[in-house]
């Protein structure tokens, strides 16, 4: 594992086209902001584990506007 230490604003580019950006850090939460290709999948933990077993997500983010990237904020 890679560990990094970053700040608000600053991001790390992973494959030369998937950017990970911190928008903001509050106490234990972090704000990330990711922009990648849209055949990318990214997924929180807890949703990507419940797909491998085979059940389906509650939803999508409705966002069908077909751009050939997006920028998903995700928090942890």
């Amino acid at each position: 594992m890679l560990v990094l230490t970053r700040k608000p604003g600053q991001s790390i580019i992973i494959d030369d086209d998937i950017e990970v950006q911190i928008l903001s850090v509050a106490g234990e939460k972090v704000r990330l902001g990711i922009t990648a290709p849209r055949d990318v999948g990214i997924f929180r933990d807890e949703v990507y584990e419940r797909i491998e077993a085979g059940e389906a997500p509650a939803s999508s983010n409705g966002n069908d506007s077909g751009e050939s990237r997006r920028r998903v904020p995700f928090e942890s």
